[in-house]
């Protein structure tokens, strides 16, 4: 994308992209001297992004890549969770690179993001989510009702710096119980599942206590 942008001076987009390959991505840009490169979640610490790529003197601004709509119903009496709303929005039709993160509102529904050319199909094709009939409404970006997540700091000290220890210790959960959360794929580090209960952090915030333990500051999203 980034050579066919280069060669024909103008700017591409790609879908909205995994953190992992979000990541190497936009490190794998900034390699390339005679492009320039922006991306765009819209919300603080977006999941989802869109990247955009471009010669300079063509990405000059921020392109209008992303949307959002707000889908409210009577969600009091029949809560949704996050995978009911996206579930709905990829029964459908659309696929899930088009989307982008779905903002959960309680009992009013949820906010989501989505390319641009997508906003009047889904409007027109989403009646429901879960049992709940819904409308659908474009909204400004700025409007998107976003919270950024309670967290809680602590420190720990382990006898491992193996990831089902750790993680053991920072869900607040026993470690027969973290296993079997890895053994079906329910653990990711860097947003990669985990697949053996040994995995090792080797990043982060790990100091060595006097008795050769490990002194781990975790943060955890509440």
């Amino acid at each position: 994308m980034a050579r066919r942008a280069s060669s024909r001076r103008e700017v591409l987009h790609t879908n909205f992209l995994t953190p992992p390959v979000m990541k190497e991505s936009m490190l794998a840009l900034t390699k390339l001297a005679d492009l320039k490169s922006s991306f765009s979640g819209w919300i603080p610490q977006a999941e989802r992004c869109r990247i955009s790529v471009g010669h300079p003197d063509v990405l000059t601004s921020d392109p209008d890549i992303i949307a959002a709509l707000s889908i409210t119903g009577n969600f009091g009496f029949q809560p949704c969770s996050h995978g009911d709303f996206l579930g709905a929005i990829l029964g459908t039709g659309i696929a899930r690179e088009k989307v982008g993160d779905v903002i959960l509102q309680g009992e009013k529904g949820a906010q989501v993001i989505i390319v641009p050319e997508l906003i009047d199909f889904l409007m027109t094709s989403l009646d429901k989510v879960g049992n709940v009939p819904v409308s659908l409404t474009k909204i400004p970006l700025i409007s998107i009702d976003y919270e950024p997540p309670s967290t809680k700091s602590f420190r720990t000290i382990e006898a491992s710096a193996r990831i089902d220890a750790i993680a053991s210790a920072g869900f607040k959960i026993s470690r027969s119980k973290l296993v079997d959360l890895i053994r079906d794929g329910d653990v990711r580090l860097n947003w990669t599942p985990v697949t053996k209960n040994g995995a090792t952090l080797k990043t982060g915030e790990i100091s060595t206590t006097r008795k050769g333990k490990f002194a781990i500051e975790l943060i955890r999203y509440l």
